[in-house]
């Protein structure tokens, strides 16, 4: 998702909390999304540095570091 879409759906959240009087509720679930896309974006970089594992044990019935 890009940027703008979270934005967007963040001020629809904050306009439905503020008719539905639950704004702890919308600041919770806010420290939660932000929380959940910093998770997503480091392990998305992790995933980036690790080197590709090709020729592997995995591929003939071992796991991917060669140990059975």
């Amino acid at each position: 998702m890009n940027n703008w879409l979270y934005i967007l759906y963040a001020c629809v959240l904050g306009v439905l909390s503020i008719f539905t009087g639950e704004m702890v509720t919308f600041v919770m679930l806010g420290f939660i999304l932000i929380t959940l896309q910093n998770v997503n974006m480091n392990l998305k970089r992790i995933y980036r540095k690790l080197p590709e594992k090709s020729n592997t044990a995995a591929d003939e019935g071992g796991n991917a570091y060669g140990n059975n």
